[in-house]
């Protein structure tokens, strides 16, 4: 990469958006926990962004990294947290507002002259979420933005490059805010824009020839967007030297194994499908509990691909599908989670494979990574796809796990989801399927009672699923969704809809 941004991350809720509205820009940045602010080699740095904090910078243990090594040399902008650190560096005064000041407020004076208030209307819509202030400023410091309540909303430290804003131009609410992103990113800092899918892809490729060479590879494919990307990637720079097991774990949409199989070998892949319902069934027969179901779910997995790979002879290295939020969540600002869920990822392989990991797609985010495929000439049922559970079917059904009720569900499913799709729905929802339930209701059918099984749908919107709002879906199609799985699915007599948003709830059941 030429050209970087930083974002420190001091434990902001808003950290990861902050890098996208940058990517937005078409410029590359990546995130850094800011107890590592001093291991970072800067000598390609366009910028620096601090992010904001759940912290206060008067607290004992309040981040306070040393801003030494890239302050007063590269352009620096704080944001809200980051703002107050820098004015509590320089002797200023951050003191409990008065008021907790959260949610819109309107930039009621601004510097015409700024950089970076360039382009910004007087009276614009900002987003505060602070229980500080800063009430004085350094002499150093020209105030460049305020509004009725916050007097210092903005400021620009004289003979630097450095910046800092009291609200969050990363959040929608804040409705000039990308113009703010761009000013710092583009006219201040210098950066150029031309961080694309296509020079993304170009670079890669390019990147993956060197790296890979002659040496074989091999490659999980889960019939997801994350890892057909990643395979199509590699396969451009080194061919039929990539291998690619698909392994039916028997929890798959209905049809997919034989749908996505097929894809795969449309798009040229050297692709080896692997029937492994039965084992999997084996695995699961008893297990109740959500977490056991995932770890003998990944077990059955890491063993079935242990046989596949010691089929071929010579491979070196073990591509996998991570992207950006992946590789964040494990350097986060509070250390490495504490539970990786145990389906995330193949990262649990034998030791004696003893493979290296390549992970082409490991600084993208989700959105990005569609448009990169979509450069690739991926076919849209892969990439198009709704995000779907590594564990498959098998946390939408609640209890223990039978064929049965694995056909049940895939017949339910298959009728939800291709309503959707007839009604043009699909691609206004960003993940929706269906739960059985472990309850059974009373109905009646022409004149018989009937016992049988209740099912639940679930549809949600979202950007990145971090939070989620159930989708409004008309009644007229519930309604018809509803009737034709009662008449076609046998063992289901009452489908309820799901109407909860995230949080509190999650976008899984379990």
């Amino acid at each position: 990469m030429n050209e970087v941004i930083i974002v420190l991350d001091f434990g902001s809720q808003y950290t990861q958006l902050i890098a996208r509205r940058i990517r937005e820009l078409n410029v590359y940045c990546e995130i850094h926990p800011f107890n590592k602010a001093d291991k970072i080699d800067y000598s390609g740095v366009k910028g620096v962004i601090l992010s904001g904090s759940p912290y206060s910078v008067r607290d004992e243990n309040a981040p306070k990294p040393d801003l030494s090594s890239f302050k007063g040399k590269i352009p620096l902008l704080g944001v809200c947290y980051g703002a107050q650190l820098m004015a509590d560096y320089a002797g200023g005064k951050v003191l409990p507002s008065k008021i907790r000041e959260y949610g819109r407020a309107n930039l009621s004076s601004l510097d015409p002259n700024s950089r970076l208030t360039k382009n910004i209307s007087l009276n614009s819509q900002v987003w505060m979420s602070h229980g500080d202030t800063i009430t004085t400023v350094p002499d150093e410091f020209e105030i460049i933005a305020g509004t009725k309540s916050v007097h210092v909303a903005g400021y620009k430290i004289k003979g630097e490059e450095t910046y800092g804003i009291q609200f969050h131009p990363e959040v929608t609410h804040s409705l000039e805010g990308l113009t703010f992103i761009k000013n710092f990113i583009v006219d201040i800092c210098g950066c150029s824009q031309s961080w694309t899918p296509d020079s993304f892809v170009e670079t890669t490729v390019k990147d993956l020839k060197l790296k890979l060479g002659n040496d074989k590879v091999i490659l999980g494919l889960s019939g997801g967007v994350d890892s057909s990307v990643a395979a199509v990637l590699i396969s451009k720079a080194i061919g039929d030297n990539l291998y690619c097991i698909f392994i039916d774990n028997g929890l798959l949409r209905k049809n997919e194994y034989a749908m996505v199989l097929d894809s795969y070998k449309h798009m040229g892949l050297n692709v080896v499908g692997v029937d492994a319902k039965k084992e999997f069934y084996n695995a699961l027969s008893g297990i109740t509990d959500a977490e056991a179901k995932r770890k003998a779910i990944g077990k059955t997995f890491i063993d079935m691909f242990d046989i596949e790979a010691h089929k071929i002879q010579g491979v070196k290295w073990l591509a996998q599908g991570t992207i950006y939020p992946d590789v964040i969540e494990s350097i986060s600002v509070n250390g490495p989670s504490a539970t990786i869920k145990s389906h995330h990822n193949v990262g649990g392989l034998p030791e004696n494979m003893k493979l290296k990991i390549v992970e082409p797609l490991k600084s993208l985010f989700k959105d990005e990574v569609r448009r990169v495929g979509k450069v690739l000439g991926i076919d849209n049922l892969i990439l198009g796809r709704h995000p779907f559970p590594g564990p498959g079917l098998a946390i939408r059904i609640l209890g223990d796990i039978t064929e049965d009720k694995v056909r049940v569900l895939q017949e339910v499913d298959d009728i939800f989801i291709s309503g959707l799709k007839t009604f043009e729905l699909y691609d206004k929802v960003w993940q929706a399927g269906a739960i059985l339930l472990p309850v059974r209701s009373v109905g009646v059918m022409g004149d018989e009672r009937t016992y049988e099984n209740v099912v639940c749908l679930r549809a949600v919107s979202s950007t990145d699923g971090m939070t989620a709002d159930w989708s409004h879906l008309p009644y007229e199609f519930l309604a018809r969704v509803s009737n034709e799985i009662i008449n076609k699915v046998k063992g289901v007599n009452r489908v309820v809809y799901d109407i909860s948003s995230k949080p509190p709830a999650t976008i899984e059941w379990e």
